[in-house]
């Protein structure tokens, strides 16, 4: 065997969970290669060229806070940005850009070349080498082995990648790529379970051949908007979205020829993500829908390829035609790439510990689509997390984890680990409990002194973070303290600008907890300091949900007290009494670290877990008497 090269970390895939991989372990301080099937792929956009979205936002915020690429480089490819759920409260506000797919994949290509300690190669790994339940390393298809003890698969959907457009397949992965045919194999002979499962995109349109005139323009906002906390606000010339709908006229096509949908007549096995049907699931899953939103959304700068959001489809490519020149705007359009959908391997994630490295084989980390989840800010979340972990494991230091009540990446990590999921895998903000304190604007306060840990966050970033921090206690501060009496003075203040009077004395704090009250209203009624408005962002809603986020991190309080009960690694579930026989196989089978995981897993009642509680308590009592 020749061995091609010798690093500390292998990552297998250069999508958006492996670039964040690579990118963490080579920042900090470990030899990584990282190995792509295609140079000129690296961080693809197959689906939407889209970034953040409802919870999404919050990964790519928590990703920035912790020294991650993906909220910069979407920031500096962004074509539109739209702030979502406006009219609801903080903890569910959501940013949204769309991105010039090209520009992303060139800006995150040219930062994984020009990090140090990184290289990237391309090539086909066909074999995971595995010796004594440890990882050492890969082998590639032209028969060269790379050796290092600690490996992230990061593959997406290219594990037997197989690409379906009505009747026709073939073996693939997304955007004609290459498909990884033998590395399942591999993953099954170490006694890895995969599953299968399916995604899709709609047809990519010439947008010279759309009429615009027919469609509700989508401009994004006047407001400048970023994802990432170093990024300096400032104007950006943006590119409009448009909506149009499908009608009755789209539907009668679609239902006429179901019986040629893969998805229909048996050709499709695998299982498709339920947040994000295709259109001809959609047509028979709401038959009393008249019609579905449709957004068009342009994929760069230097194309004319025109994304078409809401319209995945797998259907032949002589209906796709036919139901989209019954659309409004799209009578003529011409199809630059048809819909399809793709099948393929990925892993059963309960095989993972927290830390995303498997059970059973030492040094062996997996993220992204891989996992069994869609969408590219999951993928880049885990591939954080993964490198990190990764870098620690061959250290020899313990793991870094992060908790659901500290990041929507801990929510998410735990949801794949402790629950598992039968379909992809998308986050929403419905799966965080504590969400009012996991907000994607605090994500920095949340998150940054973490990074700062473990070694991502830069002297820049550190800096930036303290004043904002500084700033926020020292604005609080002076509203707490500053009292205003019901003076004539101040009552004229407050008739001028439309606010109704005081009776009593009262703080500043207490006056900008009105609901119509915001600290720039504040500032000009009593002439205080101007500030930054991220950091009168922040001091508004802590002042404001007060209450509410004090309860919640009762709650959080209660959970880590749960986390803290640690549960041994080889614990024997079958000599703890009282436990019923689904709690015990749940136990035995997922192996969770902590009470809080056990509480978790379904199939575990409270029932269960204060049974738990009881035998840990008794085994402690009863060593403790061994002990004297």
């Amino acid at each position: 065997m020749f061995i091609a090269g010798k690093y500390d970390i292998i990552v297998l895939g250069a999508g958006h969970a492996g670039v964040e991989a690579a990118l963490a372990a080579s920042k900090l301080g470990c030899r990584t290669l990282l190995a792509t099937l295609s140079l000129d792929n690296i961080a693809l956009m197959p689906c939407n060229p889209s970034v953040g979205g409802p919870a999404k936002s919050h990964l790519v915020r928590e990703i920035d806070a912790l020294g991650g690429a993906m909220a910069l480089n979407a920031d500096e490819a962004a074509l539109q940005y739209r702030l979502l759920n406006t009219g609801k409260g903080p903890a569910v506000h959501a940013l949204r850009a769309q991105e010039d797919k090209k520009m992303y994949q060139f800006l995150m290509k040219e930062r994984c070349e020009r990090q140090e300690m990184l290289e990237v190669k391309q090539l086909l790994a066909e074999k995971i080498i595995i010796e004594d339940a440890a990882v050492r390393g890969i082998l590639a298809e032209t028969g060269e082995a790379y050796l290092a003890p600690a490996v992230v698969l990061a593959t997406g959907t290219y594990l037997k990648g197989r690409i379906v457009i009505g009747e026709h397949t073939h073996s693939g992965g997304p955007n004609g790529q290459r498909a990884a045919k033998k590395l399942s194999r591999s993953l099954m002979e170490n006694g890895i379970k995969l599953m299968r499962f399916k995604t899709g995109t709609p047809a990519r349109l010439d947008a010279r051949s759309l009429d615009y005139d027919k469609m509700q323009v989508q401009p994004g906002d006047e407001e400048a908007r970023s994802f990432s906390f170093l990024t300096e606000e400032k104007t950006r010339e943006q590119l409009p979205c448009y909506l149009t709908y499908t009608n009755e006229a789209t539907h009668e096509i679609i239902r006429a020829n179901i019986d040629r949908a893969p998805m229909a007549n048996g050709i499709i096995e695998g299982i498709g993500p339920r947040y994000c049907p295709s259109i001809e699931s959609k047509v028979l899953r709401f038959p009393d829908k008249g019609r579905h939103q449709i957004f068009l959304e342009p994929e760069g700068w230097h194309t004319q390829e025109v994304y078409v959001q809401g319209l995945s489809t797998s259907l032949p490519i002589d209906v796709q035609e036919a139901f989209l020149h019954t659309i409004p705007g799209l009578e003529r359009a011409r199809i630059m790439r048809p819909g399809y959908a793709i099948e393929y391997d990925c892993i059963d994630p309960l095989q993972l510990l927290p830390t995303l490295m498997f059970k059973q084989i030492r040094g062996f980390f997996s993220a992204g689509q891989s996992n069994g989840t869609s969408g590219y800010e999951e993928a880049a979340a885990q591939g954080l997390m993964a490198g990190i972990n990764a870098v620690r494991h061959v250290r020899g230091e313990s793991p870094f984890i992060l908790s659901r009540g500290e990041a929507y990446i801990g929510v998410l990590i735990d949801d794949l680990v402790t629950k598992g999921t039968k379909e992809p895998y998308r986050m929403m903000t419905s799966r965080a409990e504590y969400r009012l304190l996991l907000r994607q604007d605090n994500a920095d306060l949340r998150l940054t002194e973490k990074g700062r840990a473990v070694g991502l966050v830069d002297d820049v970033r550190w800096q930036k973070f303290l004043t904002k921090k500084n700033g926020i206690m020292e604005a609080r501060r002076r509203l707490d303290e500053a009292v205003i009496h019901p003076s004539a003075e101040n009552l004229a203040r407050l008739e001028r600008a439309g606010f109704s009077p005081i009776r009593t004395s009262t703080t500043l704090a207490e006056l900008l907890r009105r609901p119509e009250m915001n600290y720039e209203k504040l500032a000009a009624v009593f002439s205080l300091e101007q500030i930054a408005p991220a950091i009168a962002e922040q001091v508004e809603i802590i002042i404001r949900y007060e209450g509410y986020i004090k309860k919640q991190k009762e709650q959080v309080e209660r959970l880590e007290h749960l986390e803290a009960r640690r549960l041994p690694a080889d614990l024997d579930y079958s000599v703890v009494p009282s436990l019923r026989d689904e709690a015990r196989e749940k136990l035995a089978a997922i192996r969770p670290l902590s009470v809080g995981q056990a509480s978790r897993i379904s199939g575990v009642s409270p029932a269960d877990v204060s049974v738990l509680l009881i035998w840990l308590e008794q085994e402690r009592r009863k060593g403790r008497e061994e002990n004297v």
